[in-house]
């Protein structure tokens, strides 16, 4: 048995050695396998990745703003314009004062002006240079002629570049190169973020091993060891989990960034792209938008303070907010500007002074460099709606803007000037105001102003300020109306006395007039012009209020409208840009014409983009609408709006409209002339109580503004079917025109009424209107 016991495991030891040298070789096979697998995996993802950084960040790097420009002004022997305001325009376009023989330049002696143009390639053709000869006088080109160059009776200035937008972005974006960087800043920024910067390859395993050495020993995340490579990386092409997936793919990402490209475009682009704060939706990327963002000031203005706090917030946007977190803010600031002052980068006494300077962060944040912020913050909207997003990919695009400067000029000032006088001083500080001009028949949006100023590109209130229109709303309540001319007609009687509407659930509502008066039986016309509450919401209410709410819509109103009775004293709100959108309709006889900004946007080649078509549509009775011009008329001429002509020419004649909110929270103003629509807001951003109504607070700027503007009356043309009467409102008749109470009152055809009144007249009248006939 021993001896059995013994040889069995000498038998059975060659057997094991036998089996484990059969397994070593299939181990490492597969190990070999899966490693060969893993490396052509690698290597396949390295090329994927590494086509990722190359297609993305060449698209980040040489992004072109498109170039933004104002409508061209043309020169012509009867130009409407004042000398003042073309040689501003030539400033704005970029024109030198000098002799006038260079292209580019202009001399200007009293009224006259030698201008040398540089020529300019429009979308419907080029425009030579020339060198033209002008005299302005009473605000108009007197004498023009061509000095030198390719004779012509009209000529175009080349157009004032008046921004630049990124519309793939849908928002606008302050680029910077890297030699409009200050040396300081990114001297600060190598010192905090990566001083090895120009020395490593993408990544620093030393800062990593030092940053992991330093986090075990707090027990916490207390410093990061990525370089400005991976921050880029991580900021263009990942997303912030912290997963070891993320972390590898970055690395591999930040060395492949280095391979391709120069150390300073990788820093030109993460000083565009760093992640700097935060704006409800809106993330502000890159110092020179965190420049205007948190200063309002461009990035080579910024001081020490500025300069650390923004450095500063590269740790983290939100932390370190210095709208929100001031303290924090502070604390991380005094810190970098202690870093600068070990670095040697400033001296311990500017480091001193700048520690003990406040942040120097503006109140309210702004967006842009653009000259005028709120009009291009529309160009931006008309871009997204009237042209296909795929197109507006394309690179170094050309948009040409209705903007005229001079009207842009003269709703700035009339804002500016007219806002400081309303309401006594503590007021006026809190008070903002919006303008918004367009050509009355075009649509086409002249100008804007956003705020009281008008260089800020914050809160822009002539998009985005939602206020109740308080009276405006009347003479879309009288169209619906008056489209109804089998029961309405101008002179119909309305009652201006009060009552009360009682609810299903047991509310009451009891509408007043604004002075708190009744005045009984009033002619329409004059409810309107007088701008009377109690008759108004008594023919809303008879006519329907959903009616009304259909004609608003019909006019451009695209916002759900509330269907209670108090929307006839105008409880619905929009913005001015939506007012002046359905004033429009009234201005052009019943037409919903979309407004816009854009004449054309060309490509860099200067091939046309593609448009959605914009539809004019007929959606009023051009009748009715004329007797609502009417009636608006009389507002200039006897009712709420006459205190226009303080400033403004008698014979200018005008139409438009007064509205008030309760306690004067809201001051509008729309009206127009034979060539110009404005609508002119005034209010709180807190909707505070002001005492301004209609008519001391918006008709003020709106009436400057148009003080300032040469312009037609308005003389409306009168339409098919309506023609005027002389009638004596008080008795519902006809009458004859040197009565005592006749007056000329349109009315579509048969809606004049039928009985007829007749009189002597006085003797004065009679003898008056026999020497008028005599003449005509």
């Amino acid at each position: 048995m021993k001896k059995s016991s013994s040889s069995s495991p000498s038998r059975r030891k060659p057997s094991r050695k036998s089996s484990n040298s059969g397994r070593r070789p299939w181990f490492w096979r597969l190990m070999f396998r899966f490693c060969a697998i893993g490396l052509v995996l690698l290597a396949g993802w390295t090329v994927y990745l590494d086509a990722v950084v190359t297609s993305r960040f060449e698209g980040r790097r040489f992004e072109v703003p498109s170039r933004v420009y104002a409508r061209p002004l043309e020169l012509f022997e009867g130009a409407s314009i004042s000398a003042g305001a073309l040689e501003r325009e030539l400033q704005l376009s970029g024109f030198h004062k000098g002799a006038g023989d260079k292209p580019g330049s202009y001399q200007r002696n009293g009224s006259r002006f030698v201008i040398s143009t540089r020529g300019f390639s429009f979308p419907d053709g080029d425009e030579p240079a020339r060198k033209i000869s002008l005299t302005i006088s009473a605000d108009r080109v007197q004498s023009f002629s061509v000095i030198r160059g390719e004779a012509a009776p009209i000529i175009r200035l080349e157009p004032a570049r008046i921004g630049g937008i990124y519309p793939a972005h849908k928002e606008d974006r302050v680029l910077v190169e890297l030699s409009q960087v200050p040396a300081l800043l990114l001297a600060t920024l190598m010192a905090v973020e990566d001083r090895n910067f120009y020395d490593h390859f993408g990544i620093a395993p030393l800062s990593i091993g030092r940053a992991m050495l330093a986090n075990i020993r707090a027990g916490r995340v207390v410093q990061g060891g990525s370089t400005l490579t991976q921050q880029l990386v991580k900021n263009l092409f990942l997303t912030r989990d912290q997963t070891l997936l993320r972390k590898g793919n970055e690395a591999i990402m930040s060395v492949l960034l280095e391979l391709h490209y120069e150390k300073d475009d990788i820093l030109e682009t993460y000083l565009n792209e760093v992640y700097l704060g935060q704006a409800g939706t809106r993330s502000i990327h890159g110092f020179g938008l965190a420049s205007q963002f948190y200063f309002g000031q461009s990035l080579g203005d910024l001081d020490v303070h500025q300069i650390a706090l923004l450095v500063g917030m590269v740790k983290g946007a939100s932390y370190y907010n210095p709208r929100r977190n001031r303290e924090r803010a502070t604390e991380r600031r005094n810190l970098v500007i202690s870093e600068m002052e070990q670095a040697g980068l400033i001296e311990p006494e500017r480091a001193a002074r700048a520690r003990g300077l406040p942040l120097g962060v503006s109140e309210r944040p702004s967006y842009s460099e653009n000259r005028y912020p709120a009009y291009i913050d529309l160009v931006r909207r008309h871009l997204a709606r009237d042209y296909k997003e795929e197109d507006l990919r394309s690179e170094g695009l050309r948009i040409f803007t209705t903007l005229d400067p001079a009207i842009q000029y003269a709703a700035e000032f009339a804002v500016t000037d007219t806002l400081p006088r309303l309401g006594g001083a503590k007021l006026a500080e809190s008070l903002e105001a919006t303008l918004v001009v367009t050509a009355k028949d075009s649509g086409e949006v002249l100008a804007l102003v956003g705020g009281k100023d008008p260089r800020f590109a914050g809160f822009n209130r002539a998009l985005d300020a939602n206020r109740q229109i308080g009276s405006l709303i009347k003479p879309f309540i009288y169209l619906s109306a008056l489209q109804r001319s089998e029961r309405y007609t101008l002179m119909t009687p309305v009652l201006d006395k009060s009552f009360t509407l009682e609810f299903d659930d047991g509310r009451r509502w009891q509408p007043k007039n604004y002075d708190g008066e009744e005045r009984g039986e009033v002619p329409l016309h004059k409810a309107l012009s007088h701008s009377y509450n109690l008759p108004a919401v008594r023919v809303g209410l008879d006519i329907g209020v959903d009616v009304v709410s259909d004609t608003l819509t019909a006019f451009g109103v695209d916002t759900p409208i509330s269907q209670y009775p108090s929307m006839l004293l105008g409880s619905v709100s929009m913005s001015p840009i939506t007012v002046a959108q359905i004033y429009q309709g009234l201005a052009t006889s019943g037409f919903n014409t979309p407004l816009r900004t854009i004449r054309e946007v060309t490509d860099a080649s200067g091939e046309a983009l593609s448009r959605y078509s914009l539809e004019v549509e007929q959606v009023a009775d051009p009748a009715a609408v004329h007797l609502v011009q009417y009636a608006m008329q009389e507002t200039m001429q006897e009712g709420t709006g006459r205190s226009a002509y303080n400033i403004l020419p008698r014979q200018l004649t005008l139409a438009g409209k007064t509205g008030t909110t309760d306690d004067g929270r809201d001051s509008w103003f729309a009206g127009f002339s034979g060539d110009l629509l404005a609508v002119a807001w005034v209010g709180r951003d807190d909707n505070g109580a002001t005492a301004l109504t209609g008519a001391s607070g918006a008709l003020p700027v709106w009436s400057r503004f148009m003080a300032q503007v040469p312009q037609h009356g308005f003389s409306p043309v009168v339409p098919d079917g309506v023609n005027y009467h002389w009638v004596n409102t008080e008795r519902q008749a006809l009458t004859d025109k040197y009565c005592d109470n006749a007056r000329l009152l349109p009315f579509i055809a048969g809606s004049e009424p039928a009985q007829t009144v007749s009189c002597s007249g006085t003797l004065e009248r009679r003898i008056r209107g026999w020497f008028e006939g005599l003449f005509q």
